[in-house]
């Protein structure tokens, strides 16, 4: 793969030493002399903290990783990776499946089929409708795209809120009351920060109207899960759509297993497994070219920002 990936960039592999290595041996004789590590983020966990005098550069094949945090263990000096980008197209299709499945009421289908129970249901179709995307990196931007597509109205919600060309409006985050108010579909698409713990909090999840739905595909932690589901209990919301859950996996007997209207994707939605390892592969030598010509790191983690 490494080879293949190379070639198909126009990058030398032979110019570089690599080594691949499959357990903690294998790191520790080699990450002395390492310049670069690629890496996954629980394979990485482990691990830390460790000596590595000649690292420039940890690329950590996940978008989100706050399970790394604090970034103390980084070597003075070494630029820590994320492979952004490599989820996008897959987070794109599942975020308007999502999307499309709650305007057709399929939650509720399902809870209804588990039941045995016949309940004629009609949903409706999305042009027009309002969706609130909070988030507008590479998972966000895309539902945001696939979105317009359908003719949703999409309102955008990030930090610095600037046009985004498939956003009807977007957003700070100090607008996001005033906008759940109108929200018929939600997608939680953003990092886990200290900023967005509890975002969707049980006060927010209050302002939706009747029969909104909600979709996380971003960090389990982004909202209250106990309060959806007291929600979706009462009625209060048309259905949810989780990819993403605190903890995971979900316990054995959690009422989140068997809450109404509730369809549970088991942290799956962003990843394609017949290109995902490829894919951050690509942006990997992406950020190894950017080195070598001193232009800014593409896909450079901010491990102040956490993101």
């Amino acid at each position: 793969m490494w080879a293949r990936v190379a070639a198909r960039l126009g990058e030398d592999a032979r110019h570089h030493v690599v080594t691949f290595g499959s357990d903690r041996a294998d790191f520790e004789a080699a990450i002395g002399d390492a310049e670069a590590l690629v890496t996954d983020k629980d394979v990485l966990a482990p691990l830390l903290p460790f000596h590595a005098p000649h690292l420039k550069l940890v690329f950590v094949a996940n978008a989100g990783l706050d399970n790394l945090a604090p970034f103390d263990w980084l070597p003075q000096g070494a630029a820590l990776l994320n492979n952004r980008g490599a989820h996008a197209r897959k987070a794109g299709e599942f975020g308007i499946m999502a999307i499309l499945m709650l305007a057709s009421r399929v939650p509720q289908m399902v809870t209804h089929q588990r039941a045995g129970e016949w309940r004629k249901l009609w949903g409706g179709i999305v042009d027009g409708r309002r969706l609130t995307v909070v988030g507008l990196g590479a998972l966000g931007g895309a539902v945001a795209a696939q979105a317009s597509h359908f003719g949703l109205r999409v309102t955008g919600v990030r930090t610095r809120p600037e046009p985004h060309p498939d956003c009807t409006e977007v957003i700070g985050p100090d607008e996001l009351d005033a906008a759940l108010a109108s929200t018929e579909f939600l997608v939680l698409a953003c990092p886990l920060t200290p900023a967005t713990r509890n975002l969707l909090d049980r006060r927010r999840l209050a302002l939706l109207p009747p029969d909104a739905g909600v979709v996380n595909i971003g960090r389990g932690p982004l909202l209250d899960q106990e309060a959806l589901c007291d929600a979706l209990d009462a009625g209060r919301l048309s259905g949810a759509i989780l990819d993403v859950f605190d903890p995971e996996p979900i316990p054995s007997g959690h009422r989140i297993w068997n809450t109404p209207n509730l369809i549970i994707s088991p942290h799956t939605a962003a990843d394609n497994p017949g290109t995902y390892y490829e894919l951050s592969l690509e942006r990997f030598f992406a950020d190894l070219k950017a080195d070598r010509e001193g232009r800014p790191l593409p896909t450079r983690f901010d491990v102040a920002a956490g993101y």
